[in-house]
């Protein structure tokens, strides 16, 4: 057997595949004389039937398939050895039909080649990375929420400026319907509150969506649409009312902390203050790298230059899929994929540059923290390891649930990576101006 390799350029290539007879011929003749032990042909006892009629049976479908197992192979292991770099799948070239009555055989295939390129993390222009805190407002509303969560109920008749108020918005023609606990504070303006005050169960109130709340991201959730609908949504709303109560705020005292905080160890509320400070930062924290994240992703993918072969992709493309797609289709799809298939080449240099690694290891240990994490909301505090690895191999034994936990870890490796290396401005600021910067203040 002979390959060899044609470079077209640097990102496509033509690798040709000479097979010749002694490359195969044994392993045929094999297959050939084991089918003749066990063929069952009329007229002719099992075991006995002429290795001529064995072969003019047999043969060629025999022969087409070990010579396309062949090719397979030493195409693999040519790929391999050689250290290529290749996108998508090597495809074949058109041919004439294959001669099989022929001793030898050629077959090419077209590469495309990976481009070769740097990645340089230091910006010029430093990107923004957010550093949110909680502050004392935030907290204050989180207490204020707790207390009344905790704090009695008791029923009313009618509305008051007070209240809190259980009903349901609903648009036929939105298809909207969602069941919401509100207040009357949340709603922008006073002339909304107004239509509210006095009212009674079984009321219904119609409302306009455009500026009903400060934020569209609230209307979002009050109405459960999609952001991107939300977002100047100009419609109007029925609210129906179901339930009216009057709720008492919950005394600040051991009672409550120990509630909120089992385990005694909170006993002041500048200490609940403290672990709703780092609980809430904590989930800012994830916030605040995923936007790095993104923001560094698109820096990266906008800012790193190199050429892909995109015509051997769009031509790939159209066989790789579970269904075939013709060339309009192919280039389409392409053109959607393409910024998609940079970063994913970005990042696989960032990594081998990097020596980035996850082990097994890495991926058991995430595990089991997200184990005892879950756990602990169940007031499970103290799981043993055994329990602890039973359950993680369980979790681990789906290979979609591994590979989920080896991506989060790669991407948390990433973010200490840009950190550490990329040009950032640090900005500290409140959840609510972080909003603001980076949703728009809607």
């Amino acid at each position: 057997m002979n390959i060899t390799r044609e470079n077209v350029d640097a990102l496509n290539a033509v690798v040709k595949v000479d097979i010749a007879k002694e490359d195969y011929s044994d392993k045929v003749e094999k297959i050939l004389t084991d089918y003749r032990k066990t063929a069952n042909i009329p007229g002719f006892r099992k075991g006995h039937v002429p290795m001529g009629m064995v072969k003019k049976q047999y043969g060629k479908a025999v022969l087409v398939d070990e010579v396309n197992k062949l090719l397979q192979d030493a195409l693999n292991k040519y790929l391999t050895e050689e250290k290529l770099d290749v996108l998508g799948q090597p495809l074949p070239k058109p041919q004439d039909e294959i001669n099989w009555d022929a001793e030898t055989f050629s077959f090419e295939f077209e590469l495309g080649l990976a481009p070769e390129f740097n990645v340089d993390l230091n910006a010029k222009n430093a990107i923004t990375h957010y550093n949110i805190i909680a502050d004392d407002k935030m907290i204050d509303e989180q207490i204020e929420r707790i207390q009344k969560q905790y704090g009695a109920v008791t029923p009313q008749e009618v509305i008051a400026a007070d209240s809190e108020i259980t009903g349901t918005y609903t648009n036929e023609d939105e298809a909207i319907d969602n069941t919401v606990t509100l207040t009357l504070d949340k709603f922008k303006g006073d002339a909304t509150a107004k239509q509210f005050v006095g009212a009674k169960v079984g009321d219904v109130i119609v409302l306009k969506t455009k500026g009903l709340y400060e934020d569209d991201h609230e209307l979002m959730h009050a109405l459960k649409v999609e952001h991107d609908k939300a977002h100047g949504l100009d419609i109007e709303v029925s609210f129906t009312i179901t339930e009216i109560n009057q709720r008492e705020l919950a005394d600040l005292d051991q009672e409550l902390f120990d509630k909120l905080f089992p385990g005694g160890e909170v006993t002041s509320v500048s200490a609940v203050r403290e672990k709703i400070k780092e609980d809430a930062e904590k989930q800012f924290k994830q916030q605040s790298d995923q936007k790095l994240l993104n923001d560094i992703t698109e820096h990266l993918v906008e800012n790193t230059t190199f050429d892909l072969p995109a015509e051997f992709l769009t031509k790939w493309m159209q066989t790789a899929g579970e269904k075939e797609m013709d060339e309009a289709q192919a280039k389409e799809e392409y053109a959607k994929s393409e910024k998609s298939l940079r970063y994913q080449l970005i990042e696989g240099k960032l990594i081998q540059d990097n020596d980035i690694q996850v082990t097994v290891d890495d991926i058991k240990g995430h595990a089991k923290e997200m184990i005892k994490a879950q756990m602990a909301q169940f007031g499970q505090m103290n799981p043993s390891d055994e329990e602890l690895d039973g359950i993680a191999a369980r979790v681990l034994g789906n290979q979609e649930e591994a590979r989920r936990i080896s991506e989060q870890l790669v991407s948390q490796k990433l973010i200490a990576l840009y950190k550490e290396k990329a040009n950032l401005d640090v900005k500290e600021m409140s959840y609510e101006n972080f909003v603001k910067e980076v949703y728009g203040d809607k």
